[in-house]
């Protein structure tokens, strides 16, 4: 039995205006997934359990089979992870973003621009966050350049601090005055911020960014923080062995701490252009190669939601379907028996351009014992129509197990 799960990252979507009332999944051509879905068991799962902050570590979390409530830690650590840092009992980790903020002259006075100074690249940012952990760096604070705007600080000692931090995404376009660093220790996150301007501004990769028409990073932005995590492998907890496909450090770093081999596909993003064909060829190879279970992530729709692009989700549903879950389809037959989940991990609706909490459609296929009547096309009304499991941890269950 093999078991491979494809996880489009923030898929699920609300009813468009402009879409007739479709959603983006509903009005994308999926050919492939409808195919799938014909002879697949579809329904909605609760990823996001009441009281949790609707985030892709906890999503994450819940897909893999971890109930959020006994396991999450933070964010951050599983970033951590998938870095090689280190963390020790007391140390907190905190995400780093490089964001864009407007020109006002006052720090409280400004915008939320992008939450991704434009998808910056990884390498500009690599150099921008050398320049940050050379000035700022040091005892206690220690900062780690990731992927794309995607970085780490360590805060040496930090764990227990009073801290009340808000993700960037969630608050693109408001001004963030509301949002700053709170809490009794959240001033010493604030002055690193408000430092980090300077050493920013004057930067030749900013400065070069600028000349080409592409968004400055401005700043950095700390939120997600956690402490290190301690979770029971895969293998404990399912009797599996297997590997994550992930460009983006939080799943990847998620994967590890459940005792997954970690899987690098060149060309492989983290943003809305990615090596889609990449991710499920590494996929079949490892599923090929003897693993039993093998989990794909893809964060192209989760990025176009953040955007607010609505065509961009629509392409980047297409692109799934076209170049993953098409391949995988052609290649089904090679196996003897494997099941196959579709799903994303939350939503994240064009029109709040964050997360939401709502529950998510999921497809399970089964290669030697079809559903003689599934639906005729994958989305969030089909799904409605079927299995609802409350919690979202027990999906996995259902699915290895059946």
């Amino acid at each position: 039995m093999k078991y491979l799960v494809i996880l489009a990252d923030g898929m699920a979507d609300e009813p468009q205006e402009q879409l007739k009332g479709l959603t983006p999944l509903q009005a994308a051509s999926t050919p492939n997934l409808d195919r799938l879905a014909r002879t697949a068991y579809i329904g909605q799962v609760q990823t996001i359990p009441a009281n949790f902050p609707p985030g892709s570590d906890v999503a994450n979390l819940s897909v893999l089979g971890y109930d959020p409530a006994k396991y999450y830690t933070g964010r951050s650590p599983l970033e951590a992870v998938s870095m090689g840092v280190e963390l020790g009992e007391n140390d907190l980790a905190l995400r780093c973003n490089l964001v864009t903020l407007s020109e006002e002259e006052n720090y409280a006075d400004k915008t939320m621009i992008d939450y991704s100074s434009g998808e910056i690249s990884t390498a500009e940012s690599h150099q921008l966050m050398k320049a940050i952990a050379d000035e700022l760096g040091g005892e206690p604070f220690y900062f780690y350049p990731g992927i794309s705007y995607r970085h780490l600080m360590v805060w040496k000692n930090g764990r227990g601090s009073d801290l009340q931090l808000t993700p960037p995404h969630d608050i693109s376009g408001q001004p963030i005055a509301a949002y700053l660093p709170a809490g009794t220790h959240g001033a010493h996150l604030l002055e690193l911020m408000m430092k980090s301007q300077k050493i920013l501004q004057d930067h030749p990769v900013n400065q070069k960014r600028i000349k080409e028409g592409h968004p400055p990073a401005t700043s950095i932005w700390l939120w997600g923080e956690g402490v290190r995590p301690a979770l029971p492998t895969f293998q404990e907890l399912y009797g599996l062995s297997g590997s994550v496909v992930a460009a983006v450090d939080l799943v990847k770093g998620l994967g590890i701490c459940a005792g997954l081999k970690p899987v690098t596909v060149p060309g492989a993003t983290g943003a809305v252009v990615t090596n889609f064909a990449g991710k499920i060829e590494a996929a079949l190879q490892c599923l090929r190669q003897g693993d039993d279970f093998v989990y794909v992530h893809i964060e192209s729709p989760d990025e176009a939601g953040h955007q607010g692009n609505l065509d961009t989700k629509i392409w980047s549903i297409e692109q799934i379907d076209q170049q993953m879950i098409g391949p995988l389809c052609e290649n089904l037959a090679g196996f003897e028996h494997i099941r196959v989940l579709v799903m994303p991990d939350h939503p994240t609706p064009i029109r709040i351009r964050t997360h939401s909490s709502d529950p998510v459609p999921f497809l399970l296929f089964d290669s030697q014992q079809p559903n003689p009547s599934g639906p005729q096309k994958y989305d969030e009304a089909s799904a409605r129509r079927g299995l609802f499991i409350a919690e979202g941890h027990q999906l996995m269950r259902h699915f290895i197990k059946g």
